[in-house]
């Protein structure tokens, strides 16, 4: 049986109103930002030295960035890199306007604030709402060079139907790059998402922001189907903290090895998508 002190922030976790749980966590309350809102520079710095090592540069490139956080920052620090252009996706979270102010000064090519909102400069950055997969099927998007995301893989119900969507997305020579975080984000019980049922899972436990719970298989399956080179690099793991917990396990998620079963971090890269039609 799992303790009463990961269960019960679970469960209040699970019933937390979304507006409440969005205050939260534009302010690090209790649930942490992602690395596009906490540090973009940061973001910036790890996506440039992850592409340099196969060869990809940011510069004169045009970016799409699944699950910007609602902070227009990410985009404006991959433009002062060098990208030509950067789509920022977001499925149902709405711009952070307060934040945003912040950054009109500094980023006033890329921003203007009119009429109290903030503007983005639309010949370099594009502000997609929605489904990914209908934007892509609508053709709402241009191709792009490069698709990044950080810490979003986990939180997606449909990760094969996404993934073939931004390899659609891209254009043949196309890249993608994503950092995808395999622990239970309750992070002092990096595996105790792990010990229960899909149905008591979804029913009492996953978090408003969804939680997959996907391990390094199943992103290696998903990433095969969409494109013609997949290179996943285990980035961690936590061997002790899943022996600790592997007896209670459910099966499904021990079908690699012990390192494999015990992964918490993995950086996926991928190029030339397939079937694009």
């Amino acid at each position: 049986m799992s303790s009463l002190a990961y269960l019960i922030p679970r469960l209040v976790r699970h019933f937390m109103p979304e507006n409440l749980t969005r205050f939260l966590l534009l302010r690090g309350m209790i649930i942490r930002p992602g690395m596009e809102t906490s540090d973009p520079l940061g973001a910036v710095e790890r996506y440039k030295s992850a592409l340099h090592e196969y060869g990809v540069t940011l510069a004169g490139k045009r970016i799409l960035v699944l699950g910007y956080g609602g902070r227009f920052a990410i985009g404006c620090a991959l433009l002062k890199a060098g990208a030509e252009h950067v789509v920022l996706c977001e499925y149902k979270v709405k711009p952070d306007h307060s934040f945003n102010k912040t950054l009109v000064t500094q980023y006033e090519s890329f921003l203007a604030l009119r009429n109290g909102r903030v503007e983005v400069n639309p010949d370099l950055l594009t502000l997609v709402e929605g489904d990914i997969r209908k934007v892509v099927r609508e053709n709402r998007v241009a191709p792009v060079d490069i698709v990044l995301s950080n810490s979003v893989y986990e939180h997606l119900a449909d990760v094969e139907g996404i993934t073939l969507a931004l390899a659609k997305a891209g254009k043949p020579d196309s890249a993608a790059l994503h950092f995808v975080d395999l622990r239970d984000h309750f992070f002092k019980y990096p595996f105790e998402m792990l010990r229960f049922s899909a149905k008591t899972w979804y029913r009492w436990l996953n978090p408003t922001s969804h939680h997959n719970r996907l391990r390094v298989w199943d992103y290696r399956k998903a990433f095969a189907q969409a494109y013609a080179d997949v290179d996943i690099d285990i980035l961690a793991t936590d061997i002790q903290a899943y022996q600790h917990i592997e007896p209670f396990v459910q099966p499904e998620f021990k079908q690699g090895s012990l390192e494999e079963n015990a992964v918490t971090h993995i950086r996926v890269f991928a190029r030339r998508p397939l079937n694009r039609e």
